[in-house]
């Protein structure tokens, strides 16, 4: 059988976010943990030789026993990750106090992260299929040396299923899926099929339907109105050998994700704790996503590198707002963005360490719209601009290298890195706030990050380690920082704000990994210096009875955090766990219209978590039972964004919970596995800190996987 979220215990996810509880599994594999490889850091590295906190997770493993709902939600467990939803169709994870455009998120290594982005939670995550992910790659902190802008919470890399290998015959191998819960009355299911007829050609595909309805929200609070939405996803994709060590790879991935609401913008928001909601009658978003891409994968090299990786891509990201406001008039916008990448990537093996070399550069073509209708659909406006500048392009260049170098017969391992970035917006059409005319922005920004990470084995077999880092972060403004016309939080519409600069960071982690025969442990600990960070700002005016807010580059701040877990095996059947999170952060904010700087909380700080867990299964793994409870106290230090966001953040904060699981599975024969789980067993009513919707109440899914 598959196990449950051996990746989570593989790759060390030693804390619990506020989140659906029993993310952390599968402790039974303490004492045989293989070598696992990380791909975030852009090299693949042994999880205890990478001098970071690195992740990995299995995504078949956690669609089928874990029932994984979306990408987002493949976080859940990890230390100092809060999956915020803002609606159950749109998840954003916090990775160490930051999200939405502060995190990155690639595809097989191509950046989803494009100009129009938004500061704060959004949607975006949720346009890759969990169904179609063979792997979750997750590297914590600054990656900006790797991969450039926005990599500064965290960078996640979702590998996609690929062919199977050949074993001297043609393979084949088909997976059929499903997936039903009872809170939000949904039907997930997937078709799947993957081979190797030859030694040199492989091919893989499949679809996903997806039909989620209202969501149960617990006890008290029962359906939320308007929370569900429908998916449909497929995939494929052809690799060819055309000699020894060479693959030609040709990838294509469909995302449609229709009627996602807003609901706490709606006259339908929940009332829970002295939650406001908004008086729309409608604000639901389409979400539409196709990547393409051509790799050339090349080993066993001479000259400049011994192998090279080579990319061609073009993502479409289509994104729909219809709205209906209280008055009966009618609303349209759209974000329309085109992003043509290419990425070069180098391998050298030399007396002077493990060279990662290569430069990367993408193309952002933006085209945004809205349109105003009246009650009667006759058209009453037509925008200059959508939620962002119309004919808009965004560059986003960079060359990065970096070395592994060995010390002293492997007791110290050094790893320095270096990035230049460039970076560049022009926006044809931007309205100007002030005399409602059509203008254009241009503006450039160019950055030098570095990094040094350190890690200094204390046994031979590498089991026991302490590492240390510290490494710059660096974001550029974006095209939805310089140019956004729309809604923010409760109650605030944004405006545009040009001549912004550039946003800076350097963190540093020192951390201890630990594993044995009958005890795993990790404990770290990291803090990140922040400079003119760009924050949303006051005005002191209204726009269309929305308080108007702006943006400036605050000034200093910090983010720290700790993360601990400890997971024994008690016997060949018995394991159990314990794991806790702790974070503080400050930045400084403009809180008020006052042109005058103030320290504040950073928005949305998630609180502190811990969860505790037991798990029994047959020694051959064929039947298994785990039951674990996941605790969070109230969140009540709040920014002064925090407090305006009264749809979301309950006057004085998000209350605490403690909320328990117990899940049951086993493999009936040898190709169909079944897990039943009843989530938050006492319907406990609770939501995730700066969420629009609350979590699900009691939760019966089950799961049925066939491989065959």
């Amino acid at each position: 059988m598959k196990s449950t979220c051996a990746c989570t215990i593989l790759a060390l996810t030693a804390t619990l976010a506020p989140s659906t509880p029993g993310q952390i599994t599968e402790s039974n594999v303490l004492a045989t943990l293989p070598e696992v490889s990380v791909t975030a850091s852009r090299t693949a590295r042994e999880s205890f030789s990478e001098p970071a906190t690195v992740y990995r997770r299995e995504g078949q493993s956690l669609t089928t026993a874990d029932a994984l709902r979306t990408t987002p939600d493949a976080l859940r467990g990890l230390p100092s990750v809060m999956v915020q939803k803002t609606a159950y169709g749109q998840g954003s994870p916090f990775l160490r106090g930051f999200t939405g455009y502060r995190t990155l998120a690639l595809i097989d290594g191509i950046r989803l992260n494009n100009s129009t982005f938004r500061d704060g939670p959004n949607q975006y995550w949720n346009t890759i299929d969990p169904l179609s992910v063979s792997t979750y790659d997750v590297m914590m902190g600054p990656g900006s040396v790797m991969y450039g802008s926005d990599a500064i919470g965290g960078t996640l890399n979702a590998l996609t299923m690929a062919p199977p290998a050949y074993d001297g015959a043609p393979t084949w191998e088909r997976r059929a899926y499903y997936r039903g819960a009872t809170a939000e009355r949904s039907t997930v299911g997937r078709l799947q099929i993957a081979g190797a007829p030859t030694a040199d050609l492989g091919v893989a595909g499949g679809i996903s339907a997806k039909s989620f309805g209202d969501l149960h929200g617990g006890d008290a609070v029962g359906r939320q109105s308007h929370t569900g939405y429908d998916e449909l996803d497929y995939d494929a994709r052809l690799d060819y050998a055309p000699a020894p060590g060479t693959r030609l790879s040709l990838v294509h991935q469909s995302v449609d994700q229709d009627d996602a609401w807003r609901t706490h913008r709606t006259i339908y928001g929940v009332d829970w704790k002295g939650l406001a909601h908004g008086d729309d009658k409608v604000h639901s978003f389409d979400q539409h996503r196709d990547l393409t891409y051509l790799r050339l994968n090349a080993e066993d090299l001479d000259g400049l590198a011994d192998g090279l990786s080579a990319t061609v891509s073009r993502q479409a990201q289509n994104e729909d707002l219809h709205r209906v406001r209280k008055d009966d008039t009618r609303d349209e916008q759209s974000v329309d963005t085109d992003t043509y990448g290419t990425t070069l990537q180098l391998e050298k093996e030399s007396a002077l360490g493990e060279w990662v070399y290569g430069a990367d550069y993408y193309r952002d073509f933006v085209n945004s719209g809205a349109s105003r209708f009246r009650a009667d659909g006759s058209l009453s406006k037509v925008e200059i601009q959508g939620p962002v500048a119309d004919d808009a392009t965004y560059d986003l260049a960079g060359l990065f290298l970096a070395d592994t170098i060995r010390l002293g017969d492997g007791a110290l391992d050094l790893i320095p890195g270096a990035r230049y970035t460039y970076a560049r917006a022009d926006a044809d059409r931007v309205k100007d706030p002030v005399s409602g005319k059509a203008t254009s922005v241009t503006e450039d920004w160019q950055a030098l990050t570095a990094s040094l990470r350190a890690l200094v084995p204390l046994t031979t077999d590498r089991h026991h380690v302490l590492f240390s880092s510290v490494a710059q972060g660096f974001r550029a403004p974006n095209l939805s920082d310089l140019t956004r016309l729309d809604t923010a939080r409760s109650n605030e519409i944004e405006t545009p704000s040009p001549g912004l600069d550039p946003e800076h960071y350097v963190t540093f982690e020192t951390g201890l990994k630990s594993r044995g025969q009958h005890l795993d442990s990790r404990l770290s600990y990291y803090y990140t210096w922040i400079d003119d960070m760009i924050v949303r700002t006051p005005t002191g005016q209204t726009i269309d009875e929305l308080a108007e807010v702006t943006k400036q580059n605050s000034g200093a701040g910090y983010v720290q955090g700790v993360e601990w877990m400890e997971m024994a095996k008690l016997s060949a059947s018995w394991s159990t766990w314990l794991s806790a999170t702790w974070m503080d952060g400050e930045v400084d904010a403009y809180p008020t219209s006052a042109d005058q700087r103030e320290r504040d909380t950073i928005s949305r700080l998630m609180p502190p978590t811990a969860q505790v867990g037991v798990r029994w299964q047959t020694p051959n793994g064929r039947y298994w039972a785990e039951t674990a409870a996941d605790m969070a106290e109230k969140a009540d230090k709040l920014s002064a964004d925090d407090k305006r966001d009264t749809q979301r953040i309950p006057p004085g904060g998000t209350p605490g919970y403690a909320v328990a699981l117990v899940r049951v599975g086993t493999t009936v024969l040898d190709p169909l596995t079944l897990a039943l789980a009843v989530e938050n067993i006492f319907d406990e009513d609770y939501r995730i800190h700066g969420s629009g919707v609350n979590e699900p109440g009691r939760n019966l899914i089950l799961t049925a996987d066939c491989t065959f």
